[in-house]
């Protein structure tokens, strides 16, 4: 039987509010091109559907954004860059002001599309992936990796290994692999990874794993034959529950193994049974439904019958909650620039405007009831990133317990890295950076 997630996605369409995009006008129209079928569904349609279950709730409870309706439609691209771009050109010019912002929930589609956007002057939100020197928003000023970046949450992660062992000093002769998702996204740590190997004194090993990812036997042997201290996992989809099967089956301990955000969730720890228990990961939103944002949701969408997640066990999950965060960023930030623009469907040139100048305080993440669900958050002309901060998270072999508090990255290396990346990318692109104290 075809499930309604794939329903949707196939159809292409799925809307919200009363009229369909092009016939309503008072509308601001969000594209959702995403992955509900294929090996990284699990991530996919738990992201997406947190993502459509709060502008749903917002169109509900509020009327939309100062009595703009937020509207959508899905296109599905299977994780698949092609496909990614198809879904952006198909997209971009929807609803009566066309795409006010784009996501893709894939760096390889980010990578695609980031020229095509700046010129059509869209933004692009890459919440935890995409190009980590988009960072600097002097030279890409339509490319948002919010929240946290992969090279801060890559010196985070080495922070936390090292007060493991009792003290950065003590990483000197420490030997680490780094087992990677074959593509844009997972090569994407591999240089601030040697960086920090160079300056703490520890060796790096990276072993890269085809996708899907569902054979990892020869990576897993290799890492039993280089008897590693620790192995950080950059997995996706069906990669992670394997990697956690093979490194139990080789006998590598799991709370030795630190992943990325993106290998962090039920989805990730459940298929993979008592292999699971003791693996670490990052995180840059925390599980739980009892936040009072969930409990709006549930209250404004799923009590009336129209809740996007058809297993609601779902429902307080990482990646459900992860594209609650998706939510809050993208109306807050059409909330920011209607206070510029007036409230009204806006360009996405004005939406741009709003996800530069988003100021998230902790204040204000406690009006949206998400308190401690996320990091606050504020951008700037030069900092697209906003936040930096991570979260380490434990699987107890039932559910997700949060083993520390939020760990700032090694800003220092990470922006010097990100400013010499992306002015070698002016240079070859013949960009002129902005002068951000010129913009208001």
């Amino acid at each position: 039987m075809i499930s309604k997630h794939l329903k949707s996605a196939l159809l292409g369409v799925a809307m919200l509010g009363v009229a369909a995009t092009g016939q309503a006008q008072n509308e601001q129209f969000i594209p959702m091109a995403g992955y509900w079928v294929g090996p990284f569904a699990a991530g996919g349609s738990g992201i997406y559907g947190g993502f459509i279950d709060y502008l749903n709730m917002i169109n509900a409870r509020d009327g939309g954004v100062n009595g703009v309706k937020l509207t959508y439609e899905k296109c599905e691209h299977e994780y698949n860059n092609a496909r990614g771009v198809e879904c952006y050109e198909r997209l971009k010019k929807k609803g009566p002001t066309g795409a006010s912002v784009f996501h893709t929930l894939s760096t390889g589609i980010t990578y695609s599309i980031l020229d095509k956007a700046t010129a059509d002057k869209i933004p692009l939100i890459t919440i935890g992936y995409g190009r980590t020197d988009t960072s600097d928003g002097r030279v890409f000023p339509y490319v948002f990796p919010l929240v946290t970046n992969y090279w801060s949450q890559n010196t985070a992660k080495i922070k936390f290994i090292g007060s493991r062992e009792g003290g950065m000093d003590k990483l000197k002769g420490k030997k680490i692999v780094n087992i990677y998702h074959d593509s844009a996204y997972g090569k994407e740590t591999i240089p601030v990874l040697d960086a920090q190997a160079k300056t703490y004194g520890f060796t790096v090993t990276h072993i890269p794993v085809p996708t899907p990812g569902n054979e990892q036997g020869a990576q897993w042997l290799q890492v039993r034959q280089i008897k590693p201290d620790w192995v950080i996992l950059r997995g996706w989809g069906v990669m992670n529950p394997t990697a956690l099967k093979a490194a139990a089956k080789v006998g590598f301990p799991r709370d030795h193994i630190v992943g990325v955000w993106w290998s962090g969730a039920e989805e990730d720890t459940i298929p993979a049974g008592d292999a699971a228990k003791g693996y670490i990961a990052a995180g840059f939103n925390v599980a739980g439904a009892n936040f009072p944002v969930v409990q709006e949701i549930k209250k404004a969408v799923y009590a009336k019958g129209k809740g996007e997640m058809e297993d609601q066990a779902r429902i307080g999950s990482i990646y459900y909650n992860r594209g609650v965060v998706h939510g809050i960023i993208t109306v807050e930030a059409i909330r920011t620039a209607q206070a510029k623009y007036g409230n009204k469907p806006l360009t996405p040139e004005q939406v741009r405007w709003g996800i530069e100048n988003l100021n998230i305080t902790e204040a204000r993440l406690k009006d949206l009831g998400a308190a401690g669900f996320m990091q606050a958050l504020k951008v700037s002309c030069a900092d697209h990133e906003g936040g930096g901060a991570v979260k380490f998270q434990q699987w107890d072999g039932k559910q997700w317990k949060v083993i520390t508090d939020w760990i700032q990255p090694d800003k220092q290396l990470v922006r010097g890295m990100i400013e010499a990346s992306a002015a070698a990318y002016a240079k070859e692109k013949n960009i002129t950076p902005r002068d951000c104290s010129k913009e208001g």
